[in-house]
């Protein structure tokens, strides 16, 4: 089969490939197989097809064992799904990729990295003083965590062999090291007598002191450590090259995901629809359809990239829409159960559940006997705004999972977070624009809580400065009422994105505007936290992070 016929492999810009070629791989199993006979064929296909294909190529010795293994597999997962009773691919998905990367059918996208030799230079001596240049080779990957901080002072008096403030102490250790135990109140709980204190407050080493000794020991263990690490890693200067270049590549696509226009899809009901609302995402508008209005509205789904709904492939085959190479966004639940406790008693896990514990909906969908009471009573103003009710919903889920990556599950005590199918691992998400506001030094509005309402999404903002701790982790917000470090459990809520969007900036999810261009200088963010300028400041300053007042 030509590339040209084959949607999934002209999708994905490759050659057909061959169940002969990857059953060799060592990674080859039935479920990648069954990727590679889809990738080969280029449609649907059953299990017993798939089984009679793998017979023929030589992984099983007949098709009964093949089929018996390929229903043992779960195959309808992603990349995979079912429709029918037939099981299709995916090509959008980025497990495609990285099972293509897997069985060898596709090469490295870079050369791998070879390790540095190690130095040859004699080891410091624990009966000399340290040099500078000891410690610049000991603290190459920081102050190791179990230093004292009479142990960094030693060292770098010893290596300085002159006494020394605690200011320039301070600062030379932080210009070698991001994390240090050092503080300027730190002298004053040493007891040992290594490092003597002046009136003035300038730090004077005890060369004789035993501390001494055992910090020249502790600095040639650890100049002994990096050495030897070093001889089996690759060049730190080449493991940073190639990061950024995988960053730019990243930033990159999620420029190219963020500028694709984007439609959710609700209809009612699932079968044979007879009310159909539609939602912009990126003009957050929501139109209704009922009835002979259904057809004529759908022909808008041609203008979008993107269309996400439950159910999104069996509602457009009932729509009757054929969506092509379009992407689509499955918004129903990510798995059907969960384990509750050891006795296996399990929890369906529904789009409603999803909803009320991300965005804090408490009725985010409409009861579907009134919804068809609505319908036979022709009470079509009813039935519009409990349909576009059911939509804003759906639309608060959907852009929840952009901002977090990840949907939120809670049940009595239950309190999980589950990975959000529709986001894809290479878009921006909160971390993301915590990290830049941070290296910006810009503030963040956010609106804490549930999801905010639909006429104005920012009622409810409060400013929130960006920082770190101590041992620079993630990021983490800061308000005049709490501090919350940024993690998965988080509950940051806000489902919005505003209306302007520009190519401008670290990424198109959120953007800076520029006041020179015509903006109004205010940087913005997407999804529940915006950039923002402090009060009073000059038009185009950015704010600097303050403290938590």
């Amino acid at each position: 089969m030509s590339t040209t016929s084959n949607t999934y492999c002209a999708t994905l810009g490759i050659s057909p490939p061959r169940i002969e070629e990857a059953k060799s791989s060592r990674d080859a199993n039935y479920y990648s197989l069954l990727i590679i006979a889809l990738l080969e064929r280029g449609s649907p296909m059953t299990l017993e097809e798939a089984a009679a294909r793998f017979a023929g190529a030589g992984v099983t010795s007949n098709a009964d064992e093949a089929l018996a293994a390929l229903k043992r597999c779960k195959p309808a997962r992603a990349p995979i799904y079912r429709d029918g009773d037939s099981y299709a691919l995916d090509p959008h998905d980025e497990e495609v990729d990285f099972w293509l990367f897997r069985l060898d059918l596709r090469p490295a996208r870079s050369a791998p990295l070879q390790a540095v030799p190690s130095a040859s230079a004699p080891l410091p001596s624990t009966a000399q003083p340290l040099t500078v240049a000891a410690l610049d080779e000991a603290w190459r990957e920081g102050v190791p965590n179990s230093w004292s901080a009479q142990r960094v002072a030693v060292a770098v008096l010893d290596a300085h062999q002159s006494p020394m403030s605690s200011d320039d102490v301070i600062a030379f250790v932080s210009a070698r090291s991001r994390w240090s135990p050092l503080r300027p109140e730190s002298a004053q709980f040493w007891r040992s007598g290594a490092i003597v204190v002046r009136e003035d407050g300038v730090w004077e080493l005890d060369r004789p002191h035993e501390v001494v000794r055992s910090a020249r020991e502790a600095v040639r263990n650890r100049v002994s450590d990096i050495r030897r690490w070093a001889a089996t890693r690759p060049d730190t200067v080449a493991m940073e090259a190639h990061r950024q270049r995988i960053e730019r590549e990243r930033i990159a696509h999620a420029r190219e995901l963020a500028a694709m226009r984007r439609v959710l899809v609700h209809a009612f009901p699932a079968t044979r629809p007879r009310a159909v609302a539609l939602v912009d995402v990126g003009a957050r508008e929501v139109t209704t359809f009922l009835d002979d209005e259904i057809t004529p509205a759908l022909q808008r789904l041609s203008e979008y990239d993107i269309i996400g709904a439950v159910n999104v492939r069996a509602l457009l085959r009932e729509l009757g829409v054929d969506y092509g190479k379009r992407r689509l966004a499955e918004l129903g639940p990510p798995q059907k159960t969960i384990q509750l406790n050891r006795r296996a008693r399990t929890l369906t896990i529904t789009t409603a559940l999803l909803i009320q514990g991300s965005c804090g909906i408490s009725r985010p969908l409409g009861d579907e006997r009134t919804m068809r009471q609505y319908l036979r009573s022709d009470a079509h103003t009813k039935l519009r705004r409990r349909l576009e009710a059911d939509a804003r919903s759906l639309y608060a889920l959907y852009q929840y999972g952009r901002l977090h990556g990840c949907v939120r599950l809670r049940w009595g005590f239950l309190d999980e977070m589950l990975p959000a199918p529709w986001v894809h691992r290479n878009e921006s998400t909160l971390y993301h624009l915590l990290k830049e506001a941070h290296e910006r030094q810009l503030t963040l509005e956010v609106v804490v809580g549930r999801a905010p309402g639909w006429a104005d999404p920012w009622a409810r903002a409060s400013r929130a400065f960006v920082a770190t701790d101590a041992w620079h982790s993630p990021p983490c917000w800061s308000t005049s009422r709490a501090t919350r470090l940024l993690g998965l459990t988080c509950s940051w809520r806000d489902c919005w994105t505003g209306p302007e969007r520009t190519s401008e900036g670290p990424s198109a999810f959120w953007s800076w505007r520029d006041p020179a261009s015509g903006g109004d200088g205010r940087p913005r963010g997407r999804s529940g936290a915006r950039c923002h300028e402090r009060a009073g400041a000059p038009s185009g300053h950015p704010c600097r992070p303050g403290p938590d007042r």
